[in-house]
């Protein structure tokens, strides 16, 4: 039997999905949340072999989901259920560790195949699209030399700083909590020694060409 935990913030959704998956047989819902807190913390405990998790929640998002679950328990596959076709997202998921991301306008019988696939150790990602991602890592090394202490994603929100964005919307554009962009800002002040988000602005429209 393929193990499966659901997260999805409309309860008639996951009842739905528990009834089309498991209905060949092969599959058992072992655990479903409509909260990214708390299935954080509850997948790991269900040891599911496939989480299908929502890309947006009212509390999160199924991204920084997958990427926790998998730092506890890595055997756990994240297949990524979305409502919406963007590179950001597929490059978040890619990041975090997802074995799939697939759209809500899927059939039925393609989802409960894409479990199976995933659960088998198969990939769901487009090869096209993990290589622009691949790209973009290499990329990074070649940033000027007050940069190269930031992550990728460090980096990314830099980028967005500069930009003018608010911490909300650099959450909303790269499918993090706002939270986590907060921790990610804090990170990147101190790795270039700053102490003021302004300060940052400026540094990464000087060091990134961006217009102010």
């Amino acid at each position: 039997m393929i193990r499966v935990f659901l997260l999805d913030d409309h309860e008639v959704v996951r009842r739905g999905l528990a009834d089309l998956l498991q209905s060949g047989g092969d599959i058992e819902v072992v655990g479903e949340s409509g909260s990214a807190q708390e299935a954080a913390r509850l997948i790991p405990a269900s040891r599911p072999d496939v989480a299908i998790l929502d890309a947006r929640l009212p509390d999160g998002n199924g991204i920084d989901v997958c990427r926790d679950v998998r730092a506890v328990d890595s055997s756990i596959r994240g297949l990524i259920l979305t409502s919406y076709e963007d590179d950001e997202a597929l490059f978040a998921a890619i990041m975090a560790g997802a074995a799939g991301y697939v759209l809500k306008q899927i059939r039925g019988t393609d989802l409960v195949d894409a479990v199976r696939r995933v659960a088998a150790g198969q990939s769901l990602l487009d090869p096209a699209v993990t290589a622009r991602v691949l790209e973009r890592i290499r990329n990074g090394v070649e940033q000027p030399h007050e940069l190269r202490s930031l992550t990728e994603q460090e980096r990314r929100i830099l980028e967005y700083v500069a930009e003018g964005l608010t911490n909300r919307e650099i959450a909303a554009r790269m499918f993090l909590a706002e939270k986590t962009v907060k921790n990610y800002m804090s990170s990147v002040l101190a790795k270039l020694g700053l102490e003021r988000r302004t300060q940052a602005a400026v540094l990464a429209t000087r060091l990134l060409g961006r217009n102010p």
